[in-house]
């Protein structure tokens, strides 16, 4: 959808909730103590997907599995937000970057000694990143078949 944020580390503004079902109430024991959780979820209004694609920040039509783009065969997501409180079955969070009612399929903790590499290659992004500033809100690309 146009203007919501593309990555969850642009969308350090975007507050929001996660709303589980009762009988997962128990699952959320010990999460507290943690600063970031990874979200991961289904990209419920992507329809269809194409191998080639233009991704964000780049002009050039990549290979789909080189890029993030919502529009995949198994449309899944992942974000990594910050873990503000929890309530319940409530979770407040911050850096979201996903949109209302988004179907979530998972939360695992994140923990920096498991999820942050340290040397990570990120082949054509480096050069794209580097050529222009760029619109850090999502655009019409992925809504349609382009």
């Amino acid at each position: 959808m146009p203007g919501t944020p593309i990555q969850s580390t642009f969308s350090k503004d975007g507050e929001g909730t996660v709303e589980l079902f009762p009988q997962f109430k128990q699952g959320l024991k010990d999460l507290k103590g943690f600063s970031h959780i990874i979200l991961i979820y289904h990209f419920h209004q992507s329809k269809g997907y194409d191998l080639l694609c233009r991704p964000f920040l780049d002009e050039v039509k990549r290979g789909l599995f080189a890029t993030r783009a919502p529009r995949r065969p198994n449309p899944i997501g992942l974000s990594i937000v910050r873990l503000k409180n929890i309530r319940g079955t409530t979770l407040r969070v911050a850096s979201l970057d996903v949109l209302d009612e988004t179907p979530l399929i998972d939360i695992k903790p994140y923990i920096p000694e498991f999820d942050a590499l340290t040397s990570p290659q990120v082949g054509w992004f480096k050069k794209a990143l580097k050529k222009k500033k760029h619109n850090i809100l999502a655009d019409n690309r992925f809504s349609d078949k382009e």
